[in-house]
């Protein structure tokens, strides 16, 4: 048996644990949860972090604004040092469009030890708390009851907040997440984009997330509704300063401190940030892929390895078997081949592409595979996980 074979047969085996044994993570039907309306809504504090975000935010902030949602809620963008403009667009937006009330605060640059968007977020939730500045009939104690945590990209269809609201407050949760659906326009885009969230969802499968007596934790940071108490009991944003990764670490902070968490895909928040060519995705994932792997060269190359064997071992097995007439080493590849595209599939038809994408997964795997190694590259060369003008060299896991 050569080398070859033995790779595919391990690829085989591989898919067909995760095909069955890794929590189902294909599946795309994790939806919010039943739920009913309470019988009394409680208050919510919509936080919005941006920075040089006036190209999306047209798009974005009137969604959170028409919200219709029977109980006190207020939206506060937090203007991390942008240079375009956002925050007197911010409220140019909201004096257009009467809805909900617009707070706009102005934090300092983060200090050391801060990244940029949990240091506006730290800001943006002590503002909503200040009982100084929570509007009348916003609910009893101080502050908000729940915080709606979400990014300036991501637009909400009219009842994203009371949906979410209810969800939490049915099944009794502490955290809601949605992972918003992704633009998906240009060729890079549908190449990319759904792979994005079928490689999360292989990490995270939603439905050990979901499951109370799972330890598996993570968040979609592009809409995260909150409860207050439960924010305060895990130190929320304090205790996960440094993560660059921060819907996960915030997720795993809260069920450490004994919190419910859900994460699902959304039906009514969709991200408006357009990646239109190969180098906007590849910077999207670059510059926290090696923060993932916690900076350690050792996962680094168990990663690297993982990835050939498993996305780029069966096509190349499959090849190689029917150009040398070696059918066992065939049928191992296209199996393995096989199964990874039949994963991948309903993924495919959640973003509405067609099924002939799902055959190129090895493709869009070999990019990720280059764009983590980059991410390694940028690391060691000092420059760290970069995002719109600020570099973090070496950011904490959490």
């Amino acid at each position: 048996m050569g080398p070859l074979l033995i790779a595919a047969c391990a690829s085989l085996t591989a898919w067909l644990w995760l095909a069955l044994a890794q929590g189902m993570f294909w599946r795309t039907d994790v939806r919010l949860p039943p739920r009913t309306d309470p019988a009394r809504w409680p208050s919510v504090a919509v936080v919005v972090p941006a920075r040089d975000e006036a190209e999306v935010l047209p798009l974005s902030l009137p969604s959170l604004l028409a919200q219709d949602y029977p109980g006190a809620a207020r939206v506060i963008l937090v203007d991390d040092g942008s240079s375009d403009g956002t925050a007197a667009l911010a409220r140019r937006l909201a004096a257009e469009r009467p809805g909900l009330p617009l707070t706009v605060v102005s934090p300092p640059e983060p200090p050391p030890g801060w990244t940029g968007k949990l240091w506006a977020l730290r800001h943006g939730i002590a503002h909503a708390r200040d009982t100084r500045t929570t509007d009348v009939g916003a609910g009893p104690g101080a502050g908000p009851e729940y915080l709606l945590l979400t990014d300036a990209d991501i637009a909400h269809a009219p009842d994203s907040l009371r949906e979410l609201v209810a969800a939490a407050t049915s099944a009794d949760l502490d955290l809601v997440s949605q992972m918003a659906r992704l633009r998906v326009a240009g060729f890079w885009e549908r190449l990319v984009v759904p792979a994005f969230v079928y490689f999360f969802a292989q990490l995270y499968p939603f439905r050990r997330i979901n499951s109370p007596a799972s330890r598996t934790a993570a968040a979609a940071g592009g809409c995260v509704l909150l409860r207050t108490d439960a924010a305060v009991r895990a130190g929320i944003p304090d205790s996960i300063r440094q993560a660059v990764i921060d819907d996960v670490s915030l997720a795993r902070a809260v069920q450490d401190h004994g919190g419910r968490i859900w994460l699902g895909l959304a039906e009514r928040a969709e991200s408006v940030r357009p990646y239109p060519d190969l180098a906007d995705l590849w910077r999207m994932v670059s510059r926290s892929a090696y923060a993932q792997l916690r900076h350690r060269p050792v996962l680094l190359a168990g990663t690297v390895a993982g990835l050939v064997l498993v996305y780029l071992v069966p096509p190349a097995a499959l090849v190689a078997g029917l150009a040398a007439g070696r059918p066992a080493l065939a049928w191992a590849g296209g199996l393995a081949w096989l199964l990874m595209a039949g994963t991948y599939l309903p993924m495919v038809r959640h973003y509405g592409q067609p099924a002939a994408l799902a055959p190129l997964l090895p493709l869009t795997a070999l990019l990720y595979l280059l764009m983590t190694v980059d991410s390694a590259v940028q690391h060691y060369r000092g420059r760290g996980a970069a995002w719109k003008g600020r570099t973090y060299a070496r950011p904490g896991d959490a």
